[in-house]
């Protein structure tokens, strides 16, 4: 262990104190931790000493004072969905009042409106809806890129993916090459939850399991597809699921390279059919602790997220310390969070203030990580 880190370390009880230090000599080393270890340090060892290891992992990965954040926008082309998830409050079955679909004008008019403010990311996601044509969606890369040639159309989840594949009667791969042909080159990683059926099945029993999601994100990833990963806890799932998720992310990005970053957030129940048996957030120690954790295990990632916006400003900035090099984005518009009475806001230059604040310098990216400014 190197006597700078080591001096970060503070003295604890004899016996999490020796096996932290075998388990961060083992990291600092360069060995890969297995699932006793991730648990050890997910459940067992001490907060200021996890992130202090997840900030030195960090450093070795990405070094350096630099955080990136992109300018993007999340506007949704729909809310209808079939899939009832029970964390989600966002969506609208068929035929409620309040459903509604969006024609690809008006897509590429909302998407505009965030251009203009400077937004070269258009996160586009939204429901199930098995009354959209395949065509659609090709369609909306298509008049994005027409009308913004430089604008990333980050668009739509693996189940989104396979919702496609099953209306427009195409293979995964089909799907994925006509998106590409039209236009598209990442994939937002939402929908992943917890990658273990058990979870899925209890809180999203109609949703694609596990293997589809993966499947679609191999897919892409040979396809020439750069993707993000994400998770959301604090639901059903044990610390061995978690364990278990970030394994089969490790897994895949040994086997293709795929992913560009690694984003977790906690479940938020409001107005969710989950709230009256979780009414709340695990809060910032779980998130802080997923972060380290995150950083060290996932050590084929380049970039893990330190949000701001999914467990609040403050949180995010602490995040920075705990492993977290990037700051997600500036979220021009995001509805899924806010219905579920989470609200965040921040602008371009409070973002790059709170990083400031954090000690480090922000600097300004695109959805492939490629740098655009430094503030």
């Amino acid at each position: 262990m190197t006597s700078s880190f080591a001096a970060r370390i503070p003295s604890g009880p004899p016996g999490d104190s020796a096996r932290f230090r075998t388990v961060a000599d083992r990291v600092l080393a360069g060995e890969r931790l297995g699932r006793d270890d991730a648990l050890f340090l997910l459940g067992e060892a001490r907060l200021p000493d996890l992130c202090a290891l997840g900030h030195e992992a960090r450093l070795r990965r990405v070094p350096g004072d630099r955080v990136t954040f992109v300018i993007d926008t999340n506007p949704n082309y729909t809310n209808v969905c079939v899939t009832d998830c029970l964390f989600c409050a966002f969506y609208r079955k068929p035929g409620h009042e309040e459903a509604y679909w969006h024609s690809v004008d008006e897509v590429v008019e909302m998407v505009g409106r965030a251009v203009e403010k400077g937004a070269t990311t258009a996160l586009l996601q939204g429901g199930h809806n098995p009354e959209i044509p395949f065509s659609y969606y090709p369609g909306v890369v298509r008049a994005l890129k027409s009308a913004y040639p430089e604008l990333c159309v980050h668009a739509w989840s693996p189940s989104e993916i396979v919702q496609m594949a099953e209306v427009g009667g195409r293979s995964i791969r089909e799907v994925l090459q006509e998106l590409w042909n039209a236009g598209a080159r990442t994939l937002p990683g939402g929908g992943a939850e917890i990658l273990v059926d058990r979870v899925r099945r209890r809180i999203s029993p109609k949703k694609a399991r596990a293997g589809s999601w993966l499947e679609v994100m191999r897919t892409a990833h040979e396809l020439g597809y750069r993707t993000s990963a994400t998770m959301m806890y604090g639901h059903v799932e044990t610390d061995e699921e978690i364990v278990e998720h970030l394994e089969k992310l490790r897994e895949l990005q040994d086997a293709t390279g795929g992913f560009t970053a690694f984003i977790p957030w906690s479940f938020k129940p409001g107005n969710t059919h989950l709230e009256r048996k979780i009414p709340e957030s695990p809060g910032p120690v779980k998130y802080l602790r997923i972060i380290a954790l995150a950083r060290i295990f996932l050590d084929n990632f380049d970039h893990v997220q330190a949000s701001w916006f999914s467990e609040g400003k403050k949180t995010g900035q602490i995040a920075l310390h705990a492993g977290g090099n990037d700051f997600g984005g500036t979220l021009l518009e995001e509805n899924v969070l806010r219905l579920a009475d989470h609200h965040q806001r921040t602008t371009t230059e409070e973002c790059c203030d709170l990083i400031r604040e954090a000690g480090f310098t922000p600097v300004q990216r695109t959805t492939l990580y490629e740098i655009v400014r430094e503030w």
